[in-house]
């Protein structure tokens, strides 16, 4: 029992941990990167979006349900994809901010 409270312990330790801003060289650099993947990112949605408009609106047109299914698919795909991209940065902030408050 002794045991199991001094993991317990040892597993509350605070060890102090924070993200600091300006504590590695190269920072803004990393930014910039993943601002510009992002970017990318978004650009290859509305392509996505633009292929599952014109499989859906092919597959309607042809009868082929299985095509029109697969074009409502990936539209509905490229949306959640879009959501998830704008919201990226509010999300980790969210979450960041969350969880500073365990513990």
């Amino acid at each position: 029992m002794i045991l199991a409270a001094q993991a317990a312990t040892n597993l509350a330790f605070d060890p102090g941990v924070a993200p600091a801003e300006g504590g590695l060289p190269g920072l803004s650099v990393l930014k910039q990167v993943v601002s510009s993947i992002n970017l990318f990112a978004v650009i290859a949605t509305v392509g996505a979006l633009c292929v599952a408009g014109v499989v859906w609106a092919w597959g309607h047109h042809s009868g082929s349900h299985g095509a029109e299914q697969k074009g409502k698919q990936g539209a509905m795909v490229s949306a959640g994809v879009a959501l998830l991209l704008g919201a990226a940065n509010g999300l980790v902030a969210f979450f960041s901010a969350l969880g500073t408050q365990v513990k």
